[in-house]
């Protein structure tokens, strides 16, 4: 069977773990020696290795093009790509890295942290969530999903990081109804089943996490 190395919190092995759920892909998720390496790493059946983000999206996208992340529409592709940039730099940067990298322990993270969480971090992660979230449930609203009627890698990238997010009951979903929708829909689906059964040994997640109606 194919191994996905990956780090339980991180939003990047999140991401790769719903691509490959999209995908059908079934795979056996291994934890590192070592959470600092450099991960994701895919081992396809016949051996082949591959490492980190951008690297496993144009294998599977390439590889397994029968069910593709990516709409054929110019647009709507620009749109994808825009919004996944945006949610693996600025949102990782302001949001999740603020919050998920701070609380969660390291060894599921990746982080360098080795200290206890630092609050004043913690609160501007959640100040800057708070000011992205109802963009993004305009967009869901307006489109279906993010970028358009269908699921794509900016639903993904984005459900990668809200989930890791939601694990310690950051979300203030009361404030945010459409975007509610929009991730209760995203949570239904079957690649998202792994990530809901995730368990980190003494951080458990909030009572809400698995629920699909919340």
């Amino acid at each position: 069977m194919r191994r996905l190395i990956h780090l339980v919190l991180s939003p990047t092995s999140r991401l790769v773990r719903l691509m490959l759920g999209e995908k059908r892909i079934a795979i056996d998720p291994v934890h590192p020696e070592d959470p600092l390496a450099h991960l994701p790493v895919l081992r396809e059946l016949d051996g082949t290795v591959v490492t980190g983000l951008w690297a496993i999206i144009d294998h599977l996208e390439n590889e397994h093009p029968e069910r593709p992340l990516l709409p054929d529409d110019p647009l709507q592709r620009a749109e994808a790509l825009r919004l996944f940039d945006w949610t693996m730099n600025n949102f990782h940067e302001e949001a999740t890295k603020r919050i998920v990298f701070e609380k969660g322990a390291q060894a599921q993270t990746g982080s360098l942290i080795r200290r206890p969480p630092n609050m004043e971090t913690v609160r501007n992660g959640r100040a800057a969530l708070k000011a992205a979230l109802p963009p993004l449930g305009a967009l869901a609203e307006r489109n279906g999903f993010l970028a358009c009627r269908d699921v794509t890698l900016a639903d993904l990238s984005l459900a990668a990081h809200i989930s890791a997010l939601d694990y310690f009951g950051e979300v203030p979903w009361a404030e945010n109804l459409a975007l509610t929708e929009w991730y209760t829909r995203m949570k239904s689906r079957p690649s998202f089943r792994p990530l809901l059964a995730d368990r980190v040994p003494g951080q458990p997640p909030v009572s809400h996490y698995a629920e699909l109606d919340f």
